[in-house]
């Protein structure tokens, strides 16, 4: 760290994927500061043998950005997430999942836009880069779609609904301030949007950064129906440890679910993406639904990343 300039920590959580991690690292290694801040890199490894360790390793010496590893052989996400924070030293955080890449301004443009803004964090978009051209229904059905510059315009005020980790940075402080961080009820995901529900409702901001882009590399598997269908059943479960899962919740989805098996038959005559932007949004309530009744149909708990 430079004495006097302001120092981003950036946050990784992994779980065996030591080529996509390798290549998000060389991206981190070229990022441009134009000296208005140091930064540095932490690496939390879910996965109990250790699989990102060598990653590390053999990146270091070929990197003047400093590199810490820890693990967190619990595989739950919210304390991956939190083992991260706890080995951050810095005044920001920032957040980008393990199978991204960033752009060589992307912490400048970020650090620039949380500066002028005085938010309590920013947020920018996550564009999907396809390893093979995915099936045509699943772009129309809209299954890959984030938040991104089309969107939003900079500067623009988030809902907790439209937040995530895969592309932040926040004031360490505000970090401080949450409980938790990252609750450990949503080991399977959620637990970012938790977080960020939270950090509202004590008055934090968050804005809009359009140009500061991630790009998420999407391999052949995910544009898969099975993939499609099991993470959202895993959306749903996660979801029960949100206001989603209280009463008022449970009973939206007892309705949707009803409602979207009754669409199911007739969107099929509309299109095959129709039929199935229906079945994934069926299966987010299910999931809801069947956990709360002990029935677990998705054991895995990194189908959502």
């Amino acid at each position: 760290m430079s004495e006097g300039l302001p120092h981003i920590v950036v946050c990784i959580c992994t779980y065996k994927r030591p080529h996509p991690l390798r290549c998000l690292l060389e991206t981190l290694r070229l990022q441009i500061t134009e000296g208005l801040f140091t930064y540095s890199i932490v690496v939390a490894d879910n996965d109990s043998a250790a699989s990102a360790k060598a990653v590390v390793t053999d990146f270091q010496p070929l990197s003047d950005v400093e590199v810490i590893y820890c693990s967190e052989p619990v595989q739950n996400i919210a304390l991956a997430r939190n083992k991260a924070f706890t080995n951050a030293r810095g005044e920001f955080i920032a957040f980008i999942d393990d199978d991204e890449l960033a752009i060589k301004e992307w912490l400048l443009r970020m650090y620039s836009f949380l500066v002028v803004s005085k938010a309590d964090g920013v947020l920018g978009p996550v564009m999907p880069q396809f390893t093979e051209a995915p099936p045509k229904w699943a772009l129309k059905a809209g299954v890959f779609d984030r938040p991104n510059s089309q969107d939003y315009q900079s500067g623009s005020l988030l809902h907790w609904n439209q937040t995530g980790t895969g592309n932040a940075l926040i004031h360490r402080r505000v970090m401080d301030e949450v409980e938790g961080p990252f609750r450990g009820e949503f080991g399977s995901g959620g637990e970012d949007i938790d977080f960020f529900r939270r950090a509202m409702k004590q008055g934090k901001v968050f804005v809009w950064c359009a140009d500061a882009v991630v790009y998420e590399v999407v391999p052949v598997e995910r544009t898969q129906i099975s993939f499609q269908l099991r993470r959202a059943l895993l959306r749903g479960k996660g979801s029960l440890a949100s206001p989603a899962g209280r009463p008022l919740g449970i009973l939206k989805s007892v309705l949707a679910c009803i409602v979207y098996t009754m669409l199911l038959p007739g969107s099929l005559v509309i299109g095959r993406h129709v039929f199935l932007k229906y079945l994934v949004r069926n299966c987010d309530h299910l999931g809801k639904l069947l956990s709360l009744v002990g029935i677990d149909l998705v054991k895995e708990k990194y189908v959502l990343k």
